[in-house]
Parts: C-alpha cells; structure tokens; sequence
C-alpha cells in the first residue's frame, strides 16, 4: 500500500514519540543494581516518640538534599573561614581536596538545632543508600558489595557534622554477574573505626526474605549491630563509650543508588563521589566532620579490609548483677567526660579553674577535718565529722565478718529487682505497649519496684546494723542471725516507711522543678531505719523524728551519708572500669566484681548512718543551756 504524506507524517510523529520514551524511560539496570537490589539491607531505627527526646531522628539521608540548600556552604581550604560558596551543587566538590561542608549549627553545642534542620531539608525524600561493588586486586575471585549510609549528624561522644556507616557483603565471585548466582560468605557492619562480621547464616545476623540483611544502627553514634542491645566499647576500633540499639524501632527500607564501579562512570553519575574533604564542619580532634566512602580504605580494598574485622561485639547487661554496675558507670563517665573535654575546647582556662577550685576545696576539707581520736566504742556520745567516718572505718575492719554477713541480704534483693523488672519489660513487650505512653507507664513503674526494694534492703541492713552496734556497745556477743531476729519484729514499720518516702520522691521528682525539695527530704529521713529500729516508732513519727534529729544539721547529716555512700557505690563500678580497659573479663563478670565490691562496702554506709544517729541524738539530748557541765554521751536506754 503507498503511503501519503499524511500517513509519512504521523508515523514520523509516533516515531519521535517512541523515541523520546525510550531516552526519557529509566534504562536496563545492570548486574551491579540487580545486585545491589537483591541484597538491600532493611534498617531498624531506635524509635524516637518525642522530638528532640530519646531516640534516632536521622534518617539514611539522600545527600542531594544538601546540594542547592541555602543554609549548607562549602568553605576552605585547610581552614573554617574562607567560603567557597552558599548552597553548593554536587559538581562544586567535584575534585576539591581539604574542604568541608559546613552545615547550620555548632556540633559543640548542637541542641536540638541539627535535629529541626534535618527534618526540614529531608522532607519529601526517602531514605537513601548507596551501593558500591568492589574487588579487590590482592582478592582475585571475591567480591564485595557495600552499602553507605549518610547522616547528616553525629551525636554520640565525639559530637560532630556529617556521619557516613557502611555495611559490607563478600561473594565467592569474580563480578556482579556471577554473584547474583550465589549467596554471600560473610557479611560486615562498620562501628566507629572498625567492624564486626558475621557468617552468612549466623544466628545473630537477622536475613529477611532470605537475602536482606537487618541492621540495626545506635541511637545518636549510627554504629551498625546484628542485634538489639547495649554495647560498649573501650578502643578507637569499637568506639570509645556505649552504643544503644535497644526498641522499640521503626523499621525503614531504604532507597538504593548504585555507584558504578568504574571511577569514570561513578564522577559522571555522581560528582560528589570524587570529593576529597570532610562532609561537616572542621573542629578539633575527633569533632571533625568525615571525609566520604571513596577515601576510606574500603572503597579500594575491601575484602583487606575484611580481614581486620572483629568477630563479635560485647553486648553490655542491662544492669549490675545488684547495686550499680561498673558498665552504667562506664557508659555514663565517657559521656560526661566527652562533655568535660568539649567544656575544655571551648573554654579551657574557665574549665581548668573550675577543677582546680573543687580539687582545693576537697583538700581543704581533708585537712581541716578532725580525724582523731578514734573511739569507735561508746555510741551515744558526739562526735566531729571526721571521727564519724574513721570511727565507722574501725568498727567495720574490726568485725568485718559480722557485717558482711549482715550486708549479703542485698544479694537476693537485687536479683529479685533484676526479675521483676524484667517480667515487666517483657509483659509491656508482648502486648506492644512500649512505645509513647506506654514506655514511659514501664519507666514510672520499673522506678517505683526498683526504688522501693533497694531501699527496703538498705533501710533493712542500716536497721539490722543498729542493733547489732547497741549489742556490740554493751560487751555483749551478736552474729548474723541473732542481729536480724531483733530487728524482725520492727519490719512492717520500715516497710511503711519506706514506703511513704517512695512515693514522696516519687511524685517529688516526677516535675522537675521540685527535684531539690526531694533531696532535702531525703537527707531528713535518711535515720529512719535506726529510729524505727532503736525507738520502736511507727512509719510517720519515724520520719517525722528523723527529721527533727536532722534539724539545723542537714548539711552535715547529708555530707556524712552522702560520702559514704557515694564511696561504696563508686568503688566497684571503678574497679570494674579498670578491668574493661585493661583486660577481657566479659562484662558480666566485671559487673560481678562490681557488685561484690558494693555488697562488701554497703555495710560500711550502716555503721556511718547509725553513728550520725547517735551523734545527733547525743547534740539533741545535750542542747542545754551549759552543755560543758553535762557528760559527752547520752544513755541509750533515753528516746
């Protein structure tokens, strides 16, 4: 049939139409993107309920939402000040070597700010990886594919702009191709300067669908784990402090780019790929913002990379063994000695006055302190501040046994907080209540046990410790056993007790601003055990007595429990501390050590607590108008 030009035209129309559909249509994805598609991790964030409170709030970022932002510059080289330019554009990094993104915010004092400006320029994009397949040319017949994770801020320890992580997977295979054929061997999740692998088929690694590996970065450092929990690290290689993975989550399937593995194709896809510098403001030290994938050893050799992983992280216990752990005092020194240094930074001669001051004045306080003489004999009598510790000190390494035994009771009541509340996180667990309103329902509640029977076992040693000091004092002979058949008759009032004064801190401490009124009340019902216990008094005269032996002495009552006590609670987790760093004891061990430590000095917090009680008894009962023509000592008969 003869076509007229009618026809012509509209078949060169449709032709063009077809044409220009074919060049506007996505192309064939490759080997490279099929694989990357294939085995493309799903990501479990810590959940955050609340903005600005706990939790993850980036996202694996998409970095084209950095480019052509008004509030991103692009500055140096070599220094903070000089600009480049306002809202660079991927091509602007292209090649450029010791300069830095700077984004809005100070990382030494980030607040909220980085929070509020990721989620502004992340809106309406999706969560985003990078894949990267890599060989190695020392590795002849392994294969690598990686995915990078960019965060637009780190905020763990060593605060700083950008953060990129990476998870790594090594194929028995020479190319793309041949490693859609097959499964992985191993797998690789970066952590600060290091990684942890694990075998294809191991059971900490999570694989869902049968090819997608499950990662769970931590809250505020994005360090990848196989698993939820708590982990601690003590080198450069596993991050210096403690990293959070524990749920609720949220679960994200992110957007995968592939990054070609030709150098050329990978500039012409992504310009940013050749960029040189740091991807965040410069700082000082470990605050400075991350240089990119492609300058980290990896990117070229990543199965010699592979061969320094480390094969397993240390999952920290949820909590010492009883008393604190020395891994809450680990977790929690690192975090606020990486916020003395950044105090140091910013103002180092303000920092190092501060210090100095405190340094003096403990010094000054030891000095003038009257230690001696030591009469641990004779309770009822008044006593300086120094004689109270130095005499509780020869009590204790006098009868050492005695108060040990006394102190053991506090092993079974810890492990009974220990059980209920993990009952409770398991209950509020299963029925998915532990998220919003339901978590903070599990903290109120997991307080409330937790504070109620570590008092209780407290209160219950210092009354045991009491009456075993009265029969000591009067030559008569007292074991473990007998020391609490006298106490046994006086426990419902100490439970009463302490439980008025649980729920006054409770509810004292639950709005912030009332926290110094719960202090205060403390330090005046710290000597209600000794009261219920030598004056046969109910629950609310105790505390009601407690406070008036206290009156016009808070200072010194508070000082007295308070050293010791910090004493017996530091000393463990201390020595626990040491051990993290300078051997391989596995954690539990270590919080058993601490807890040991705890149980041992405990006893020590009674004797002071119950010789502060006779000292204030004594300075009650003598307030005359000459005390000096009165004996020193009270008879303990007297209420």
């Amino acid at each position: 049939m003869r076509m007229t030009l009618a026809h012509r035209t509209i078949l060169v129309v449709v032709l063009c139409l077809l044409g220009g559909l074919a060049v506007a249509g996505p192309a064939l994805a490759g080997p490279e993107e099929e694989l990357a598609a294939k085995n493309a991790p799903v990501v479990r964030l810590v959940d955050q309920p609340k903005e600005c409170g706990p939790g993850e709030p980036y996202i694996p970022t998409d970095v084209d939402a950095l480019f052509g932002e008004p509030t991103v510059a692009l500055r140096g080289p070599w220094n903070r000040t000089d600009l480049v330019k306002i809202a660079p554009v991927a091509t602007d990094l292209v090649n450029r070597y010791e300069y830095h993104l700077d984004f809005p915010g100070d990382p030494l004092n980030a607040g909220c700010d980085y929070e509020r400006w990721s989620r502004r320029i992340t809106a309406g994009t999706q969560p985003t990886v990078y894949a990267h397949v890599a060989t190695d040319p020392g590795y002849p017949g392994k294969l690598a594919l990686q995915y990078w994770f960019f965060y637009p801020f780190n905020d763990f320890n060593n605060t700083h702009e950008g953060d990129w992580e990476m998870t790594q997977l090594v194929f028995d295979a020479s190319d793309a191709a041949e490693a859609l054929t097959k499964t992985p061997t191993e797998v690789g999740y970066s952590s600060h300067e290091g990684a942890e692998r694990a075998a294809w088929g191991d059971d900490k690694l999570e694989i869902v669908d049968g090819t997608h590996p499950v990662v769970y970065p931590a809250a505020g450092s994005h360090a990848n784990k196989f698993t939820a929990a708590l982990y601690l690290g003590s080198s450069a290689d596993a991050g210096v402090g403690c990293d959070n993975t524990v749920g609720p989550h949220r679960e994200l399937l992110p957007v995968v780019k592939t990054i070609p593995s030709d150098p050329a194709a990978a500039k012409a896809a992504f310009p940013w790929i050749s960029f040189e510098g740091r991807w965040g403001e410069l700082q000082a030290a470990f605050f400075n913002g991350p240089t990119g994938p492609n300058m980290k050893s990896q990117w070229t050799h990543p199965i010699e990379w592979s061969q320094h992983w480390r094969d397993q992280g240390y999952a920290v216990p949820a909590a010492g063994v009883f008393g604190t752990g020395a891994t809450d005092l680990f977790c929690g020194g690192v975090a606020k000695g990486s916020k003395a240094l950044v105090l140091l930074l910013r103002n180092p001669t303000m920092t190092i006055l501060v210090l100095a001051a405190l340094l003096a004045l403990i010094v000054f306080a030891a000095v003038r302190a009257t230690w001696l003489p030591v009469a641990p004999l004779r309770l009822a009598r008044r006593r300086s501040w120094g004689q109270i510790i130095s005499a509780s000190a020869v009590m204790y390494a006098h009868r050492w046994r005695l108060f040990l035994g006394i102190g053991l009771v506090l092993i079974p009541i810890a492990l009974a907080i220990t059980v209920l509340q993990w009952l409770l996180y398991r209950l509020v667990d299963l029925i998915g209540v532990v998220t919003g309103q339901g978590a903070g329902l599990f903290a109120i509640i997991a307080l409330v046990i937790g504070t109620t029977l570590t008092l209780f076992g407290l209160g219950l040693v210092m009354a045991v410790t009491a009456c075993a000091l009265v029969e000591i004092d009067a030559g008569r002979a007292i074991g473990v056993v007998a020391a609490y058949r006298l106490a046994r008759p006086r426990v419902r009032p100490l439970l009463g007790s302490i439980g008025l004064f649980v729920t006054a801190w409770v509810l004292l401490t639950a709005t912030a601003f009332l926290i110094p009124v719960a202090i205060w009340l403390a330090v005046r019902w710290c000597l209600l055990a000794p009261v219920i216990e030598l004056e046969d008094s109910k629950p609310w005269p105790a505390l009601r007595r407690s406070g008036a032996l206290v009156h016009r002495r808070w200072i010194r009552v508070g000082s007295l429990v308070g050293v010791s006590a910090g004493f017996a609670l530091i000393a463990g987790p201390l020595l626990g501390v040491v051990l993290i760093f300078l051997t391989n004891v596995p954690f539990v061990a270590i919080n058993l050590v601490a807890g040991i430590v705890y149980a041992l000095l405990l006893p020590f917090v009674a004797i002071v607590t119950a010789f502060v009680y006779f000292d204030a008894r004594a300075r009650v009962e003598l307030e005359v108008p000459h005390p000096s023509l009165l004996p020193a000592e009270i008879e303990l008969g007297a209420s």
